[in-house]
């Protein structure tokens, strides 16, 4: 089991070195292809009167023209991070990134983003929307510490609940533990019972038919699950974890639930996430 081809979402206002060198860092780890992605779009301006509508139809072709630009010169800038060192594509799309980004998903065995606004949305016209993403790709999503050029990976946390999600995630995140250093398997909760435990021991059996060796902790807590489990990611200083991810649609926007925006928040962290 492994990724052989990766598409990598840049953002096209950001700066996209860092993240094309983690992506190309990932490629040459499994020897997959990297497909470089941005997709934008512009809205229609507003106009009420009739003999604004050819003005405002000129002004939206005009904005969807400099981000055709935009893509090009990303293009080549996303070719010069690359430097050759791993086989590539590119896909730029004047579209909105949602609907653009789920369709190429299909070409992938994971997609990597980066989300520096957490669970916020941003700007829906240039910006991929996290949980939709998530929840629509059908595929594993790696959302990248903020900042981040590489992706170590040497101790990896699995924050388990025993949901179809989370065990989607565990098999996803199967070729990136095989390299790991350290895998803990985390459950937390007020009354962890033996239903919990006999959960987590599973995982760990399920992982080391892969030749992973994990350890298993669970924790008791009357605080908030979530906020504990992210004080246990800082303790051990966890370079990658894994997760389901939780959430539905309301309204036209993605209503996460709490595990999945906590982690969407902690932009530090590397998080590998599956619907």
């Amino acid at each position: 089991m492994s990724y052989k081809s990766i598409l990598l979402n840049l953002n096209i206002d950001g700066p996209i070195e860092p993240l094309t060198r983690l992506g190309v860092s990932l490629a040459k780890r499994f020897d997959a292809r990297l497909l470089g992605f941005c997709a934008a779009d512009a809205p229609l301006p507003v106009t009420m009167a009739p003999e604004g509508a050819a003005i405002a139809a000129e002004i939206w072709e005009q904005s969807r023209d400099e981000i055709q630009r935009r893509l090009n010169d990303l293009k080549g800038e996303f070719d010069t991070h690359v430097a050759a060192a791993v086989e590539t594509g590119w896909h730029g799309e004047v579209e909105n990134p949602d609907h653009a980004l789920v369709r190429r998903a299909r070409k992938a065995d994971l997609v990597v983003t980066g989300a520096s606004q957490g669970a916020s949305m941003g700007d829906s016209y240039r910006t991929a929307d996290p949980g939709s993403l998530m929840v629509r790709a059908g595929r594993p999503v790696l959302v990248a510490a903020h900042g981040a050029a590489d992706l170590p990976a040497r101790k990896v946390v699995v924050a388990w609940k025993d949901t179809r999600e989370a065990r989607r995630a565990v098999a996803d995140a199967v070729p990136l533990m095989v390299m790991a250093n350290e895998v803990t398997v985390v459950a937390v909760d007020r009354n962890p019972d033996d239903w919990i435990r006999d959960g987590v021991d599973d995982v760990t059996s399920f992982l080391a038919g892969h030749g992973i060796k994990a350890r298993t902790e669970i924790i008791k807590t009357d605080d908030d699950e979530n906020n504990r489990l992210v004080d246990f990611f800082a303790s051990v200083n966890a370079e990658l974890v894994v997760s389901g991810a939780y959430g539905h649609s309301r309204l036209r926007e993605w209503v996460f639930g709490g595990v999945t925006r906590s982690l969407l928040d902690e932009v530090w962290l590397n998080r590998l996430m599956s619907n």
